[in-house]
């Protein structure tokens, strides 16, 4: 379970998050828009640990992040968190299936126990015959595939989302996005997509909308 109570993030003098609070079970898809500046962004560093509120709580099956110095929130996000990017940051000098198990030698994984895996996945985003070949090689819709894919081989708990289709025609995109909410709801993950697409944020359970007030429906 996420839980985000009182969430309150301050710049400069100015609020630029205030009083934010969300409470996600396993297996929920929610997405956040809202317009540009009103604090998307700010909200998902947050969520992912690169970033401390000024006041609030925020946790993670109970794991409270005030609680957390900088190493274990690195391991908070190597073990519980999966990202898809915009901008993909598929590493061009490994091969699509080193990208892909990447999060699973971080955890200390090798072998059979991370390529296994990692070509279960690929098969299951329709790119297992790709696994041996290199970024270079593969269109957007793939190379998003290929992140979708690195997101979740080591079973996160949440998943972020941050504007993973603005570079994708609407037909990858509508593919990509159909497969990430497929995939968290199947892996009982709680996902959250943040973006500024309308029809992005309707392929998620539910819309919330980030305003300088809060956070709503």
């Amino acid at each position: 379970m996420l839980e985000i109570d009182q969430l309150t993030r301050n710049f400069a003098g100015r609020s630029v998050l205030r009083q934010v609070s969300l409470t996600l079970d396993p297996g929920e898809y929610v997405a956040i828009v809202g317009e540009s500046g009103v604090g998307k962004s700010t909200l998902l560093n947050l969520i992912a640990g690169l970033d401390r509120a000024d006041s609030g709580r925020l946790a993670l099956d109970g794991c409270d992040y005030a609680t957390l110095d900088d190493d274990a929130l690195t391991r908070l996000r190597r073990e519980k968190l999966g990202f898809v990017f915009q901008a993909f940051h598929v590493l061009p000098h490994l091969t699509v299936l080193q990208n892909v198990a990447l999060p699973l030698w971080l955890l200390g994984k090798d072998g059979a126990q991370a390529d296994q895996p990692a070509q279960q996945l690929l098969q299951a985003v329709g790119l297992g015959d790709r696994a041996m070949s290199w970024p270079r090689e593969l269109s957007g819709g793939e190379l998003q595939r290929v992140a979708i894919a690195r997101s979740l081989v080591h079973r996160p708990r949440l998943v972020l989302a941050d504007e993973p289709t603005g570079n994708l025609d609407p037909a990858n995109a509508a593919k990509v996005l159909g497969l990430l909410g497929d995939r968290i709801r199947e892996a009982g993950a709680i996902g959250i997509l943040v973006t500024h697409s309308r029809e992005a944020a309707a392929t998620a359970d539910r819309i919330l909308h980030l305003t300088a007030d809060g956070l709503g429906a």
